[in-house]
């Protein structure tokens, strides 16, 4: 058996991470998970918490005091929650020979960087995904609707309706009012052609009206909802070796309607957050690089460490049938 170090040989690299990269990175790639389920740190990698039920914070209270009297306080019921992050990363090697032969052209490093950054996000953004578009944990008439004409039929679909439908279901459902309607890109451009779209943004009084020239925030006083957000991440589902199989991370033929948080405020009734463990890794990712003679190369290593949580399923209407 070989010698094993008594503590790692790998070296942080601030220099290749920063939070302005990934937000950029983000940006770019049209990943969405972090605004759909804002992160929440969290000092240790397990825990519990109390979770305040949504009929809680709805209950009224007296307001009038009496003079010499107390005011009236909060007494909230809690119930217990947990959660548990798990580690996630990728290692990309720098090979000496190729990092010489190309160093005119690129920096090794930082391609290196990107490419094992993007493929920790792409997994968290997969993640929260599946346990949104997801036709088990939203089943039953009180948390998904399928929309009688697609959205993709631009003459006749309701899309207003429709998501009117899901605010008014999350508003029974909770008391809240839903404040953003999560779509695919390509829905979002499908939207954008739909005859009753085009219809409510000039009775709006928009200038231009034209079939894909309709903006996310003309469909945001369209839907008269805050926040119109639009997922853009692309993945290659193929083995490696094989020509690209590529297709949206968010399901086109998927919409929900939802209550999203708005703050780090724990309290807050929202759709779900993702915990952030902060103390060895965090969402974000951290930037690791240590040499592997093996290999003749240097190794760059991003690793998160993170868990997707959905905290109030009744914060969310999950449409289905939007796109055929």
């Amino acid at each position: 058996m070989g010698a094993t170090p008594t503590s790692s040989l790998a070296t942080l690299r601030p220099d290749l991470a920063s939070m302005e990269e990934f937000d950029v990175l983000a940006d770019a790639e049209g990943f969405i998970g972090q605004r759909v389920l804002p992160k929440l740190d969290v000092a240790v990698q397990a825990g519990s918490f109390g979770r305040i039920p949504l009929k809680e914070l709805l209950k009224r209270r007296e307001t009038r005091r009496a003079p010499r009297s107390g005011y009236s306080r909060g007494n909230w019921n809690f119930e217990t929650d947990s959660f548990a992050t798990e580690e996630h990363g990728v290692e990309e090697v720098i090979d000496d020979r190729e990092a010489k032969m190309y160093a005119n052209y690129f920096d090794a490093e930082v391609k290196a960087r990107n490419r094992a950054m993007r493929e920790i996000m792409v997994g968290t953004e997969e993640a929260v995904a599946a346990a949104l578009f997801n036709t088990v944990t939203y089943a039953g008439a009180t948390l998904t609707t399928a929309v009688s004409t697609p959205w993709s039929t631009a003459a006749t679909a309701t899309p207003v309706a429709d998501v009117e439908g899901a605010v008014l279901k999350i508003y029974e459902n909770t008391g809240l009012w839903a404040n953003a309607l999560i779509i695919s890109r390509l829905l979002y451009r499908k939207l954008r052609n739909v005859a009753e779209i085009i219809d409510r943004s000039k009775a709006q009084g928009f200038m231009d009206v034209r079939k894909g020239a309709i903006t996310a925030q003309e469909l945001s006083v369209v839907f008269d909802l805050p926040y119109i957000i639009v997922a853009g991440g692309t993945k290659d589902t193929a083995a490696e070796g094989q020509n690209a199989n590529l297709s949206g991370i968010w399901d086109e033929s998927m919409a929900m309607v939802a209550r999203i948080a708005t703050s780090d405020d724990v309290s807050e009734p929202c759709l779900g957050r993702i915990f952030n463990w902060t103390g060895d890794g965090g969402v974000d990712g951290v930037v690791e690089s240590y040499r592997d003679e093996t290999r003749r190369g240097d190794v760059i290593r991003v690793r998160n460490d993170r868990q997707i949580k959905v905290m109030y399923t009744a914060c969310g209407h999950l449409l289905t049938n939007t796109h055929v």
